[in-house]
């Protein structure tokens, strides 16, 4: 077997060096997650993941039992399909039974719930932050010179500033 070359722990070693890319790099770090952006990404998920618990509860606890009293209270987290072909009266029953299961249920109160996510981000987005429309622009009262670049009273035949007779096609 091959002897490892032993590696002396003790010898001297430049610490400044390496006290000076530490700091560098803790520098650089700082500056980094100190931005403006990365801070109010970090707020916006952080809200995010507590908004989505809220909405979470509103489709679990309040919207999906209300649709399944209008559907004769039928519970969407027991609509599964077992594929060992036998019938289980719930989820729970048939998952300590081992079973593999198509939880369709479960992806409805999903869909459900993303869908309440994304109209709520839609209405945030479109008539909290966009700003609203600006009122239409009057009409031009001015127009620029073909030939010296000036601007000029929109109605203007001459150019006060170079003299330059205008055609008529330039004002209309």
């Amino acid at each position: 077997m091959k002897k490892m070359k032993e590696i002396d722990i003790h010898q001297d070693v430049d610490l400044s060096n390496v006290t000076k890319k530490a700091k560098g790099t803790l520098k650089d770090f700082k500056a980094f997650a100190t931005r403006g952006n990365l801070i109010d990404m970090s707020v916006g998920v952080i809200i995010g993941g507590a908004f989505g618990k809220i909405v979470t509860s509103l489709v679990n606890d309040i919207i999906m039992p209300l649709i399944s009293l209008a559907t004769g209270k039928i519970d969407f987290t027991n609509l599964f399909i077992a594929f060992d072909g036998n019938y289980y009266a719930t989820l729970e029953e048939a998952q300590a039974a081992g079973v593999s299961t198509l939880n369709y249920g479960n992806f409805l109160t999903a869909i459900i719930d993303f869908l309440i996510i994304a109209f709520c981000i839609f209405f945030f987005m479109h008539k909290l932050v966009v700003p609203k429309k600006q009122e239409e622009t009057a009409p031009a009262t001015t127009k620029e010179c073909p030939y010296c670049k000036s601007t000029i009273h929109i109605d203007a035949t001459r150019c006060p500033n170079c003299t330059s007779e205008l055609s008529q096609e330039l004002s209309e």
